[in-house]
């Protein structure tokens, strides 16, 4: 039996996903056989988090392409180039911003959050962060999340970074800093966003959640306050357990 098209889910600000759109092949049934992987995706879940644009540069067309094959409502988040946060380090980074944000709009009104994440040796600096966050600012007054590795950024004054230029900071799991486990920066707030990242525990990327632990995460979304746009995003892909993980939270929220 095919699973239902995705729709509004009741808390109008729930969107549920995966890192890419793969299906692998125990899933495969639920879904519709005609279509490309995108296409066939979108007809059930409501997002997807685009991680290649990480590795590689998306031409304009290809974004549009993404766009053309989901419904009006899908959407996509986007991770920045390692260029910018990983080679120039947040640092001289408003050219290839520039370009990164100029392809992205091929996706249109489909284009989500930007998921800035930093490599775990970046340490915070307020000078660095605020430079940064404000160019981004320059360019692009769309939703931003930040999802930081080092435990310098868990402090108030990284905090106030980031709530001063309207970034969300993510949920990741497994995480060694366990304020890293829940959302953070810019929250509480009108159109405001937390933004999860569950990457597979106990071996990331590879290890299926189980039951009990998905309803432990079901809880903590559910009890966040209904003015907060929730993304979560299934990032252990390498196993294929990202999908059934998403459509069993899914489950789990439509019964909440």
């Amino acid at each position: 039996m095919r699973l239902p098209v995705q729709r509004r889910d009741r808390r109008q600000k729930l969107m549920i996903g995966t890192a890419g759109w793969a299906i692998p092949r125990a899933q495969s049934a639920l879904f519709s056989d005609e279509g490309s992987h995108l296409h066939r995706y979108a007809q059930v879940l409501p997002c997807a988090e685009i991680n290649s644009s990480f590795y590689r540069e998306h031409a304009f067309a290809t974004y549009r392409k993404w766009a053309m094959l989901t419904p009006a409502t899908f959407r996509f988040s986007v991770k920045l180039p390692s260029l910018i946060t990983h080679e120039l380090r947040l640092r001289r980074a408003r050219e290839p911003l520039r370009k990164f944000l100029g392809d992205l709009m091929g996706l249109g009104r489909k284009l989500g959050p930007l998921l800035i994440q930093l490599p775990p040796s970046l340490e915070f600096s307020s000078r660095m962060a605020t430079t940064f966050f404000g160019v981004l600012r320059d360019e692009f007054d769309g939703a931003a999340v930040c999802e930081p590795r080092h435990e310098s950024w868990f402090g108030a004054r990284s905090e106030a970074v980031l709530i001063r230029h309207r970034i969300g900071r993510v949920a990741t799991d497994p995480t060694r800093i366990e304020q890293a486990r829940i959302p953070g920066g810019w929250m509480g707030r009108s159109g405001s966003m937390a933004y999860y990242r569950l990457h597979g525990s106990p071996r990331k990327y590879w290890s299926s959640y189980e039951r009990s632990g998905l309803e432990a995460w079901a809880d903590e979304i559910a009890n966040l306050p209904r003015s907060i746009k929730v993304w979560c995003i299934f990032d252990n892909t390498a196993s294929g357990a990202a999908l059934g993980n998403a459509l069993e939270l899914r489950e789990l929220l439509a019964s909440t």
